[in-house]
């Protein structure tokens, strides 16, 4: 089986393209890393206020484009499989820094996708931690606080899918939901709201797409779908 690479990063915002990562940990079967990085650009007031790490705490850091981190994780991810959740704004984060990514598992594509039933009512990795009741380690918010959670709930997961490919190739694509989980449809089936209202999806898809956030990718995807 391919080397998996549970990983997470923490960086100066949350839009990909604009912000950079400011801390990294990865952990492979061999060993964990962590470390904190410069970055670019400055952290945000509300990128601290969440990660609490300050534009001083990274003042005197390396730039992870020069770190020996960068190196060892280009080797390990020729290779290996990412494990993230939203990992694709990990992989962004990571690209912008001239990493590729070849393969990866999203956990949060693949917790939707096995929640077929949409009963659970939001997918963030620490409401996910408290939802499932998962026993981990250690605090949250840091990147190595994360990839604790992160691990214990792609073992859950995994458990229900075992299939490394399987998990890959769910991962790869937006995720086609069947229920709305906010807004004022919350809990009904879309292609019953799509008759409807269909006025009210149309408006929700154009909003989704102005903002261009990657985390409405599989909204935008599931919209689009309806609305053909």
């Amino acid at each position: 089986m391919r080397e998996l690479i549970f990983l997470d990063t923490e960086s100066t915002g949350n839009e990909p393209g604009k912000d950079r990562l400011c801390q990294v940990c990865y952990r492979t079967t061999a060993d964990t890393k962590v470390g904190l990085f410069k970055p670019p650009i400055p952290i945000s007031v509300k990128a601290m206020s969440i990660t609490h790490i300050t534009n001083k705490q990274v003042e005197d850091k390396e730039a992870f484009s020069k770190s020996e981190m960068k190196k060892e994780l280009q080797e390990l991810l020729k290779e290996g499989v990412l494990v993230a959740h939203t990992a694709l704004f990990d992989i962004a984060m990571l690209k912008a820094e001239g990493v590729e990514v070849p393969r990866f598992i999203d956990t949060l594509r693949v917790a939707r996708y096995l929640d077929a039933d949409n009963k659970i009512p939001e997918f963030n990795l620490q409401f996910l931690r408290y939802y499932l009741d998962l026993d981990v380690p250690g605090a949250a918010h840091d990147a190595e606080g994360d990839v604790n959670v992160l691990e214990a709930l792609f073992k859950r997961l995994h458990s229900k899918l075992p299939d490394i490919e399987k998990l890959i190739e769910i991962s790869a694509r937006p995720t086609l939901f069947k229920n709305f989980i906010f807004g004022k449809y919350k809990g009904q089936a879309i292609e019953e709201v799509i008759k409807t209202d269909r006025r009210y999806m149309e408006w929700l898809l154009s909003q989704m797409t102005l903002t261009g956030s990657d985390t409405d990718e599989d909204w935008i995807f599931t919209l689009k779908h309806y609305l053909v």
